[in-house]
């Protein structure tokens, strides 16, 4: 059995216009929360709960990072009772991420959009790739600030921790 490994790039993007960005042709919305999990440094554990058309589903998710695009993923989904007494062991450190999640088809990928309560006038967009080097389209109604793959404070673990200013 191979390790699974996920592969995504990660960019800060100028706030969407909300209008083009809900209109968009065959687009998902959720709300997401993610809580962090107590856990060794070089593993990450999060519970995550998403909510779509009233639907909620849990997953627990572990990730041990390869490198700046790549981590080994393990992720399951969970009952909520399973959710409820993994939240017991919430890292105190880190404060539980809300977002909005707006999963737009482009091409072969989906271009995940997360709007955060935070920021006003900015907004991460990330896309999962099968190999590092892989091409992608951005969506066009998304302008990119920057790429932020390697950058660590856009991680959603440090955003638990501890929000950058908006640079926009």
């Amino acid at each position: 059995m191979s390790t699974p490994i996920e592969c995504e790039r990660k960019f800060l993007i100028r706030y969407p216009d909300l209008n083009v960005l809900t209109a968009a042709q065959g687009v998902r919305i959720s709300e997401i929360t993610q809580t962090y999990l107590l856990s060794p440094a070089h593993i990450t554990d999060r519970v995550r709960a998403r909510t779509t058309n009233g639907n909620t589903v849990y997953t627990r998710t572990q990730k041990i990072r390869i490198t700046a695009v790549s981590a080994e993923e393990y992720e399951s989904e969970i009952s909520k009772n399973e959710y409820d007494e993994l939240l017991k062991n919430v890292d105190p450190a880190r404060t539980p991420v809300h977002k909005t999640r707006y999963v737009v088809p482009v091409g072969k990928h989906l271009a995940e959009i997360d709007l955060y309560p935070f920021w006003q006038r900015q907004a991460i967009m990330e896309v999962e790739l099968s190999r590092e080097d892989e091409e992608f389209i951005i969506p066009p109604f998304i302008e990119i600030i920057r790429e932020v793959t390697s950058d660590v404070r856009y991680k959603n673990a440090r955003l638990a921790h501890s929000v950058p200013a908006e640079e926009v």
